[in-house]
């Protein structure tokens, strides 16, 4: 357990600090390269089970797999924070691009069921594609967001000493 929590400092640091250099917010950082790391090794079982011709598993684990991530692992350290290191206190979240954000992720659900529904209720190649497609439409409109493309929603990050 101490190695994970480790690695997973490091790899936060790391991407931080390769942020800082190549001038990327750490929000943007966080939405691409940190959500594919934590991301991949749930796809890899997912697709373990898909070979195995479990497909209704690997749709379970990506479901389950973000419902975990948002509610207990976004949850539970603004818990700590807020119950537990200073009761009574809040989580300031500095993001006015989160509110589109969260819209945009609504809005990739409800086009992942009409998809699937019109698909047929089955994943193939082509169905695949277009969710891939809709991914970086997605994370491109996300990024967005979050640079202050369509107006200022973010203020400019701290200065660092790296």
């Amino acid at each position: 357990m101490v190695w994970i929590s480790f690695y997973s400092y490091f790899m936060v640091w790391m991407i931080t600090v390769i942020g800082s250099t190549l001038a990327i917010p750490d929000t943007v950082m966080g939405l691409t390269f940190v959500a594919a790391g934590v991301s991949v090794p749930d796809a890899l079982s997912s697709i373990a089970v898909i070979k195995e011709g479990y497909g209704d598993m690997a749709v379970s684990n990506a479901i389950g797999s973000n419902v975990f991530d948002i509610l207990v692992c976004l949850g539970l350290p603004w818990f700590i924070q807020t119950a537990i290191i200073k009761p009574g206190s809040h989580v300031n979240v500095i993001s006015k691009g989160l509110a589109y954000s969260t819209l945009s992720l609504f809005s990739t659900v409800v086009f992942l069921i009409l998809s699937t529904h019109l698909n047929g209720w089955k994943l193939d190649k082509r169905l695949g594609i277009i969710l891939m497609l809709w991914y970086l439409f997605f994370i491109t409109l996300a990024s967005l967001y979050e640079l202050n493309v369509f107006g200022y929603m973010n203020p400019p990050e701290c200065p660092s000493t790296f």
